[in-house]
């Protein structure tokens, strides 16, 4: 009687890409996360700490670029990569184990998605963040580097998808911020690339932007959203996100009347 015929699916091979600026605080932990990948891939945008040196320690693939914003330093990177399955994980982000666990079942299997949502759980001043509107946080972060590029904005850009999107069930482990300076500085740069964005979208800045969306936005960040939940902590990203809303709104109002808002 014929045996039956097993089939096996060979694993398909995976770059990790890791952005990296002025990180040396967070780059031997990522790498070491994404170390099951079969290249990795460090993108400097030319660290003035010790990121690079420290990077250097590992088997990873040194690529390095002026930094315009992190959709442009990603796309310019993609391509690049030796492989066609991408893992993209920020300096300040972790896989665990049993993400990894998930990422090379989906690498082995015969019909896979063309690109994967991972959930994220935030971490915020050494405090884990389970609500204040962070508690459905997701970001496509494997996937084919053929299907997938990211979108033309200075931040929070996602990647567009011409193909199948799937789910991942566990998540990504998210550093958010180091130091209150940082996150201050993060609030700086990140309020200016967005008021670029929306700046012809935005024909008049009045007391709706100014007034009215950040006291809703802390409103629903803080009640809405259960971010009372997270204690102090949550009272934090209520507060810093309705100074976002406002900073942001007010660099608007400064570029329509012609000032020079710095990118940087």
């Amino acid at each position: 009687m014929a045996q039956p015929v097993h089939q096996f699916s060979m694993k398909q091979k995976l770059t990790a890409i890791i952005p990296t600026g002025n990180e040396e605080h967070n780059i031997e932990a990522v790498i070491r996360s994404v170390s099951f990948a079969d290249e990795v891939m460090v993108v400097d945008s030319y660290s003035t700490d010790r990121t690079v040196e420290l990077a250097q320690q590992f088997d990873i693939r040194l690529l390095q670029r002026e930094y315009g914003n992190s959709a442009s330093q990603k796309n310019w990177a993609i391509p690049q990569a030796e492989h066609e399955w991408i893992l993209l994980v920020d300096a300040d982000e972790r896989v665990t184990p049993e993400l990894q666990a998930e990422i090379e079942k989906i690498l082995s299997s015969e019909n896979p998605e063309d690109a994967y949502w991972i959930y994220r759980q935030n971490h915020l001043m050494g405090r884990k963040v389970n609500y204040s509107g962070w508690q459905g946080d997701k970001v496509i972060r494997l996937f084919r580097k053929s299907k997938c590029r990211y979108e033309d904005k200075h931040v929070h850009a996602e990647v567009i998808v011409n193909g199948s999107v799937g789910y991942l069930r566990n998540k990504l482990q998210h550093y958010t911020y180091k130091s209150l300076e940082h996150m201050m500085f993060k609030a700086d740069r990140y309020t200016s690339w967005g008021a670029y964005d929306r700046v012809n979208k935005v024909q008049k800045v009045g007391a709706f932007h100014l007034f009215v969306k950040p006291a809703f936005t802390f409103f629903k960040k803080y009640f809405l959203q259960l971010g009372i939940l997270d204690g102090k902590v949550g009272f934090i990203l209520a507060v810093h996100s309705s100074y976002y809303i406002f900073l942001r709104s007010l660099k608007i109002w400064r570029i329509h009347e012609g000032e020079d808002i710095k990118k940087e």
